[in-house]
């Protein structure tokens, strides 16, 4: 869809697309309660800003609407479920032991800090998250949710994209 388009949709099919970029719905209701946005930049700029405004529950929220890296998403619309399959397709193409090992320090990852481990996936390497994903399992409770609250915000950014490019991702 175009900004245009997206600017005219009614508010809650407006949220609801928005919820494919970020699952966080206070921040998908307020970012379209703020339409109309003359440009894209205005609408990642609104965006941005509404998600460092949000409190850690509602980070929460948005992060638990992603896969774990390296497993196929399980909800979620058409759209965001072949975003996250395309986003992911890293991780996909790893060695078994690579997965094998992505596998247990996401668990590792899970059992320290109580979400799943959020990183912008796109272009990286199952390797690459592998090393990633090693060095933040290094990090305190507040220095992670502020590292992963940032990989969310890279995250809707690229989704943001993909929804106004009406773009079908690939698999």
């Amino acid at each position: 869809m175009t900004l245009a388009e997206f600017n005219t949709l009614p508010s809650d099919r407006a949220a609801s697309a928005l919820m494919d970029c970020c699952g966080s719905a206070r921040w998908a209701a307020t970012v379209a309660s703020r339409r109309p946005y003359a440009e894209v930049e205005a609408l990642h700029k609104a965006a941005d800003a509404i998600w460092w405004k949000l409190d850690r529950a509602e980070w929460l929220e948005a992060f638990s609407h992603h896969p774990q890296i390296g497993e196929a998403p399980a909800s979620g619309s058409d759209s965001a479920r072949q975003w996250a399959e395309g986003e992911q397709r890293g991780a996909r193409a790893g060695t078994e032991e690579v997965k094998a090992r992505l596998d247990r320090a996401n668990r590792a990852y899970f059992n320290k800090f109580g979400y799943i481990y959020i990183v912008c996936a796109t272009g990286k390497s199952a390797a690459g998250m592998l090393a990633i994903l090693e060095q933040r399992l290094q990090n305190d409770l507040p220095s992670e949710l502020s590292i992963a609250a940032e990989q969310q915000r890279l995250i809707t950014r690229v989704r943001l994209n993909k929804l106004l490019a009406g773009e079908q991702p690939s698999l």
